[in-house]
């Protein structure tokens, strides 16, 4: 059985009433989590929406110019297995 959910997404500019078709085991679910985490379930759902469509440039983290500086200073060997290195990395660290 499908329920109409009603959600106000809150934008900081202007609040916008939207309409969703979503299975009610979920929206049980969602609204005991929104009431645990003392928000509402417009709030995550608005939250939610924001970091799918957020740009990606908006996360990053700027290089600092030590970082750049040692950026290319390191090359690999043509043969060099990654997965290898550090499974056997891994293997001496733990055992």
């Amino acid at each position: 059985m499908y329920y109409i959910l009603k959600a106000q997404i809150r934008p900081t500019e202007m609040n916008t009433k939207l309409t969703l078709t979503i299975e009610e085991s979920i929206i049980e679910k969602a609204k005991l989590y929104a009431k645990g985490e003392n928000r509402s379930l417009s709030d995550l759902i608005s939250n939610y929406l924001k970091v799918i469509t957020a740009n990606e440039n908006e996360f990053e983290v700027p290089i600092t110019p030590l970082v750049q500086s040692l950026k290319g200073s390191f090359t690999e060997p043509k043969d060099f297995d990654y997965k290898k290195e550090l499974s056997e990395a891994l293997s001496k660290k733990y055992v």
